[in-house]
């Protein structure tokens, strides 16, 4: 663990007793997010008020994602802007935590570059937020402090979550695969399972709040209750909250591979509110590539994997992640990853271009791939993947699905958008009283990634 303090310069003002707004700036996955719903239902609980403004707030928090190089260029961009505000207000308080601060190098920089960070805080030590805050408010100290290993579970935490018909539920910590891209097992830890009790009451709870949809989230999902005693599995912790009432849908994200069962895929079928959406990172076509990435499955046990969902659920929608030029990707491996594009048809890929991460082994490995070779790889598999999606929304063509109704449209703000069972976008005309509710729509046109369609 590192704990430091410094004292801060606060130009000889007096400071506030209690600083009144706060303003959170989240960056990377799913599981990010829902840490930020818990920032800031820490933050609530403790007196504070949610600023709409960044420029009005009192306090700044950024939570942080580490997982790509370009990720770690934003944030710091970010930290720098905000140097403007520290000047405008000697009391501000600037805080950065999540999986970035993990790394000793990125806090190395924080300390030494940007002064107007007044608080450092990590993944393993969330829950000590709070305190962090009224140290630093009430001693004007500069306060660092990273728990370099997780100690259990993080405590239940308050949540102030974003959506009032949704909600994202944790149900296993940190990661135990060591893909050797990944930085996440180093800045997550190892998996630690919440007790199925404690998520079976939790979603209960959200239930009688007006919860219609709950994802469960983790870094490998698939690998619940394999650090308990007694004997349960994801896919029974998924059955035990399909008899859950009220609830009307169940997500999960994300899932590997390797450890997605027979079993696992008999529960999504017979569940009943368990969605037909499977996301399945393949992240290279060629099994010496995966192997290298240490994804511990080959080619052909994917497309196996993808054989038995699709003969098991035929409307399963399958979608995926995939990284372009690992280190020693030749041609004929990423020739391989586009026969897997071709053979499984997903619905949607996530593309990435291998970014190397200081302490993962890939990063280690002497034969890097150009830049250039990478972008054209990226634009290659990007054309037939997006080919592909429109090829498969063309058959959504007229059909009638069921949709939660999100919101607005970000893209068409006269319109309102939500999501099928199979997590695909639809977007519709519509009063905005049916936000929050399930309605059927007929689907009239199509792109790669969206669908349109009116009330029916």
């Amino acid at each position: 663990m590192m704990t430091e303090t410094y004292q801060l310069n606060t130009g000889g003002k007096n400071v506030q007793e209690r600083q009144d707004k706060y303003f959170i700036i989240t960056y990377g996955c799913q599981m990010n997010v829902h840490d930020s719903e818990k920032i800031a239902g820490m933050m609530e609980e403790n007196g504070y008020i949610k600023s709409v403004n960044l420029e009005e707030a009192d306090i700044i928090l950024l939570n942080t994602c580490i997982v790509r190089e370009n990720a770690e260029l934003k944030v710091l961009g970010k930290i720098g802007s905000l140097k403007r505000l520290k000047k405008k207000n000697k009391n501000l308080i600037i805080a950065v935590g999540g999986c970035m601060m993990q790394s000793s190098e990125a806090v190395s920089i924080i300390k030494e570059k940007y002064p107007q960070v007044d608080l450092v805080f990590g993944t393993h030590n969330l829950h000590r937020l709070p305190k962090l805050i009224e140290n630093v408010k009430n001693e004007r100290m500069r306060t660092i402090e990273i728990w370099d290993k997780d100690k259990g579970l993080i405590p239940e935490l308050p949540h102030l979550r974003g959506d009032k018909h949704k909600a994202w539920i944790s149900i296993i910590q940190g990661c135990n695969n060591y893909c050797t891209y990944c930085i996440v097992p180093y800045v997550r830890g190892r998996e630690r399972s919440r007790h199925p009790e404690n998520i079976i009451q939790e979603i209960k709870n959200l239930s009688k709040e007006g919860v219609k949809e709950i994802t469960l989230l983790g870094q490998n999902v698939n690998s619940y209750g394999k650090d308990f005693e007694n004997e349960i599995d994801f896919a029974d912790l998924l059955m035990k909250i399909n008899n859950i009432n009220l609830i009307e849908r169940i997500r999960y994200m994300t899932s590997h591979p390797r450890d997605f069962s027979d079993k696992l895929i008999y529960s999504i079928k017979k569940g009943s509110k368990i969605c037909e959406h499977f996301h399945l990172p393949v992240q290279a076509g060629s099994t010496s590539v995966l192997n290298k990435m240490n994804r511990g499955y080959t080619k052909e046990e994917y497309l196996g994997l993808i054989k038995k969902i699709k003969d098991s659920i035929p409307d399963a929608s399958i979608t995926t992640d995939i990284i372009v030029g690992f280190p020693g990707e030749t041609e004929e491996d990423f020739q391989e990853t586009i026969e897997v594009v071709r053979t499984v048809r997903f619905d949607m890929a996530y593309t990435f271009i291998y970014s190397p991460r200081t302490g993962t082994p890939a990063a280690d490995i002497q034969e890097q791939v150009s830049e250039d070779v990478k972008n054209n790889r990226l634009q290659r598999l990007m054309k037939i993947q997006n080919e592909i999606s429109l090829e498969n929304n063309q058959q959504m063509k007229d059909k009638i699905v069921e949709v939660l109704v999100d919101g607005e449209s970000k893209n068409n703000p006269d319109m309102l958008s939500g999501r099928n069972r199979n997590n695909k976008l639809i977007i519709f005309p519509a009063e905005k009283d049916i936000i929050g509710k399930l309605v059927n729509v007929k689907i009239n046109r199509i792109s790669s990634f969206t669908l349109y369609g009116e009330i029916y």
